[in-house]
């Protein structure tokens, strides 16, 4: 299922499409603490509230790492997604940790490979305009 949403100030539009969770692929790990609070937040509020923001070639999770996470745990199989085109300039990419470089290409490899980056490394902006 596609869901289509723009405003009227805006002249884009975010396609949300269901995926199923198993075929996202984590960049990075999860934090135990915050990965409980916020299944529990959710199980409790019954919604989801924000959609997870993927790489669009390779389904790579580039924002919503705990959600996902949370979401397996109560046993759903898919979530709402946003694709992203991972290749836009518009897309940035920085490290909330002191001494990890971050790039796009060391997020893909991560999302790629066996070995994921910590909790709550990267944060990543979508420039609007």
């Amino acid at each position: 299922m596609t869901r289509n949403f723009s405003t009227a100030k805006s002249e884009r539009t975010i396609n949300i499409e269901l995926v199923e969770l198993d075929k996202l692929k984590p960049h990075e790990g999860v934090d135990s603490v915050h990965l409980r609070e916020l299944r529990e937040e959710i199980k409790s509020d019954g919604i989801l509230k924000f959609a997870i923001a993927v790489n669009k070639d390779k389904n790579i999770i580039l924002d919503g790492h705990h959600r996902v996470a949370a979401l397996k745990e109560l046993g759903c199989a898919k979530t709402p997604v946003v694709f992203v085109d991972y290749g836009s300039s518009g897309i940035e990419v920085q490290s909330r940790r002191k001494g990890i470089q971050l790039t796009k290409e060391k997020i893909m490899k991560a999302g790629l490979g066996s070995k994921k980056f910590p909790p709550q490394t990267s944060r990543h902006m979508i420039r609007i305009g």
